[in-house]
């Protein structure tokens, strides 16, 4: 049962921290890494480069947190602070709301600021954004990162531990350095795109049916949440942000727009601040959800296999 109170030390240090400083995060240190591992691969043009550049980051990582671990085991309330610690690098609840309420907070006296914000959150080019389009990619972000920045990391926790944990955040950043489309990255970038879309593939489906749920237990639309999900989830390049963006546009009413990529939902609602209120409270309760059903079960599950 020490898994359950290392998760909750994490969650505390995420409530009352936030993220690391940048200059300490363990994600930056891998984006560092991987623009040293990068260089070299990309003279290979072969899709096997991005296979190798996997490899050696999860080695570099993996294996010296497993013997630091494994050596902090001398001491179980050691074992626990330095678990607790290591977790509460790999995912961001805090950060996650935190940026949603300061682009609220700015959406109708400040656009140029609300862009600015944006743009920490999408890779779209957000400097000739309405305010529409503001709210529809901050409410985007939010909800597609529930998957990535909470329900993934937590999901590999509870099943593999904290390396497991750590490795899809290994997985998830190379997809964010190297996954996208153009000249230097299309084939260096191939297998850690797909293997981020495979790690993400059950996470954010369970993600979009914890969203209807919690829809329900706020009570909004959850039947216009799931239907939304059943028939807009596949309309985005990805195969897994669709399931909880499009549960939540349904939930909330609103039509959520990436121009010339994907409509989700049905615009019922008007997109104003409150409608970003809505999606964080949205986010916290699927949060909150999420992370009670996965204690009972993993506590069920320890009480079973121990009786």
């Amino acid at each position: 049962m020490e898994l359950l109170v290392i998760i909750l030390l994490a969650l505390f240090l995420d409530l009352i921290w936030g993220e690391l400083p940048s200059s300490v995060h363990p994600v930056v240190m891998m984006g560092k890494i991987i623009d040293i591992l990068k260089p070299p691969l990309l003279v290979y043009k072969n899709r096997l480069s991005g296979f190798f550049l996997t490899v050696e980051l999860l080695v570099l990582f993996i294996i010296p947190l497993y013997f630091i671990l494994q050596l902090a085991q001398f001491n179980m309330i050691i074992y626990i602070l330095l678990s607790g610690f290591i977790l509460f690098t790999t995912f961001a609840i805090k950060g996650l709301i935190k940026t949603s309420n300061e682009i609220k907070m700015y959406i109708n006296t400040d656009i140029v600021k609300s862009r600015q914000l944006v743009s920490y959150l999408v890779s779209r080019d957000t400097g000739k954004l309405s305010q529409k389009e503001l709210i529809s990619a901050t409410v985007e972000s939010l909800t597609e990162n529930i998957t990535d920045s909470v329900i993934s990391p937590f999901f590999y926790t509870f099943i593999l531990g904290i390396l497991g944990g750590m490795a899809y955040r290994i997985i998830n950043t190379l997809d964010a350095m190297v996954g996208y489309k153009n000249k230097e990255n299309i084939i260096i970038g191939w297998f850690p795109a797909r293997f981020d879309d495979l790690a993400n593939y059950i996470p954010a489906r369970i993600t979009g049916i914890i969203l209807v749920l919690s829809a329900a237990l706020m009570g909004l639309d959850w039947r216009r949440s799931y239907r939304t999900m059943r028939e807009d989830a596949r309309k985005t390049p990805s195969p897994n942000s669709g399931y909880p963006m499009a549960a939540a546009a349904g939930a909330l009413g609103v039509q959520l727009v990436k121009k010339n990529i994907y409509t989700l939902g049905e615009d019922i609602n008007p997109l104003n601040k409150e409608v970003i209120d809505q999606a964080v409270l949205l986010t916290e309760v699927t949060i909150i959800f999420f992370l009670t059903i996965s204690f009972i079960i993993y506590a069920t599950v320890i009480f079973l296999l121990t009786v």
